[in-house]
């Protein structure tokens, strides 16, 4: 199976790449862009076979190490 992360700062959190891409975009002529947050997106191929126990195992490894929860936060889809 297939568990896919999608670790983002939490909202209230600064975040400068976000502001950067924000910028650049508006330099390339993107008008109309409102607040942008960058966030990171993690694909595990996983050996389990039951979804639920895929999910378990892929939430713990974020709440573990793919995300600082401290200042983010974390999606877990398995597919």
């Amino acid at each position: 199976m297939k568990a896919i992360v999608t670790v983002m700062l939490k909202p209230g959190v600064l975040d400068p790449q976000g502001r950067a891409i924000g910028h650049a975009l508006e330099t390339l002529g993107f008008d109309g862009v409102g607040e942008v947050r960058a966030g990171k997106i993690i694909e595990l191929e996983l050996a389990e076979t039951d979804a639920a126990k895929a999910q378990a195992a892929a939430e713990a490894m974020a709440d573990k190490l793919l995300a600082n929860t401290v200042i983010e936060s974390y999606r877990v889809e398995v597919v």
